[in-house]
Order: C-alpha cells, then structure tokens, then sequence
C-alpha cells in the first residue's frame, strides 16, 4: 500500500498494534488474517459504508462504535478491536481503509509464518511463483481473466501450488488472485514479497525493566540492539519492580541481564568488536 499523509500515520498505527497483538503467542495468526480479509472484501464490496467509517465529520468513537455493531459475532475480539482502531483514526480516501485492511490480513499471515519458521521458504515462493507468472503468458491471462470466476482461479491456483508450497503462500497468492481490487498480478506479488522481506528482517525484543523506560532509553536501547542483531528491533515493554533496578531483555533465546548503563555499554563494546 502506497499511502500519503494522514494514511501514513494511520497505517503506521495499525501495524503497531498488529505487531504487538500477534507477539502474542496465544493470538492465532491464521484467524486474524481470515477475518482481517474478510472484513477487507466486506468494505470493499460496500462502498458507502466504508465512506461512513472513513467520515472526518464524524467522531472516531462513533465510527468505532458502529464497525462494532457490524461485527460482533462475526470476528474475534482482536479482529474487531483492531478495526476498531482503524475506524477511529483519520485516511486521506476512504480506499486507503480498505488497503491498510488487506495489509494487516497478509501480514497476520506473515508473522505466523515466522512463528512456524516457514517465512523463509515463503519468501521465496512467492519470488519464484512470480518469476513463472512473469514467463508463462497463458498462466499469466487465466489468473487474471476477469471473466472467470474466483472459484475456477482459486481451483488452477491449488493446482499449481498444493502441496508444492507452503500452506500460508497458498493463502496468500489465493487471495490476490481472487480479490485483486485493481492490483496486477505483479504489483501483487512484488507487494507481498516487500511484506515478507520486512517482517524476515524484524526481531522482537523483550524488555523488562523494574521502572518505565523514558523515550530516550528506549530508544538508545532500540538502536544498540539493532546494531547488535542486525536487524530492525521492535522493544515489547514490560515493568516489574523485582528487576530491582535493573532491565531484563530477550532476544529469540538469547537473554540479557544486567542494569540498563552496563547492558548498553557491553553492547556497545560488541557492535565496536572489542
């Protein structure tokens, strides 16, 4: 999704809470995204309700109030909770909604490839299925064909993909061969392999601190570990006064333990190879 202005913030938002939802190992990833594309295709087909939702004359809350009648008993609490937010926050088009919904569904699909370890092997499905639509014309126009059904596409893509690819890449591509909403098949599979590559270069650090961090501690700790690790670091905060002081912080199975000043030296000392 290419958005601009006040979309920007209100995706940058929404993935936030995304990450932090899905780092929860008890959310099932596949659920949100089922759900999450369900309510993409629901706004999608109903124009005037997504202009509704999107209304800057209208209060945030109302608007959340509304999505929340519309969905209950008809998603999760986390799918309904993350609309919620996506609602109240402001979108330069009403269509931008939509896209920041399909996004969040793929990258619900993501994240719980990463949890599997499968996002690897996914990355370079999706690289390779678009290196075969790109080189194969016939396939290229029977994916595409407006006049065929999503039903006949979605059976010619299992064809193609079952059992050959992973299960969330199957998904994946099913979706953007049947709801493209404008999309080429391209630019599709170049937009979910960005998506892919990203969320393949983010770890999740586990913080613990005995007193909240300040912004600046955040983000000096945020910056040290990314150096350390390589990779985009994104801090899950948590306070528990029996740190005594000190700062707690897990990386994958690695943990660290020490005082916030003797952790970021070290890790200072690391990054400088001494």
């Amino acid at each position: 999704m290419t958005a601009h202005g006040a979309s920007r913030e209100a995706l940058a938002a929404a993935r936030e809470r995304l990450d932090a939802l899905t780092d929860n190992t008890s959310v099932d990833a596949k659920q949100l995204a089922d759900e999450l594309a369900a309510v993409t295709a629901l706004l999608d087909r109903e124009v005037s309700l997504r202009r509704v939702l999107t209304d800057p004359a209208q209060a945030g809350e109302a608007k959340a109030e509304l999505a929340g009648r519309l969905l209950t008993g008809q998603v999760g609490g986390e799918t309904a909770d993350l609309v919620a937010g996506l609602v109240r926050s402001r979108w330069s088009q009403s269509r931008d909604l939509v896209d920041a919904l399909e996004e969040l569904a793929d990258l619900a699909d993501l994240t719980g490839a990463q949890k599997s370890g499968a996002l690897d092997d996914v990355e370079d499905e999706l690289f390779r299925f678009g290196r075969i639509v790109s080189s194969n014309t016939e396939l290229r126009a029977a994916l595409t064909d407006r006049a065929a059904t999503g039903t006949a596409k979605g059976e010619l893509l299992r064809s193609l993909l079952g059992g050959r690819a992973a299960e969330v890449t199957e998904r994946l591509v099913g979706r953007l061969v049947t709801a493209p909403r404008g999309r080429s098949l391209e630019a599709g599979l170049e937009s979910l392999s960005k998506l892919a590559a990203d969320r393949r270069n983010r770890m999740v650090a586990v913080v613990t601190s005995a007193v909240p961090l300040t912004d600046q501690q955040k983000q000096r700790l945020g910056a040290v570990l990314a150096k350390v690790y390589g990779r985009t670091m994104h801090l899950n905060l948590d306070v528990d006064p029996e740190v005594l002081g000190g700062i707690t912080v897990q990386v994958g199975d690695e943990v660290i333990n020490g005082s916030i000043a003797d952790r970021i030296e070290e890790a200072g000392r690391r990054v400088a190879g001494q």
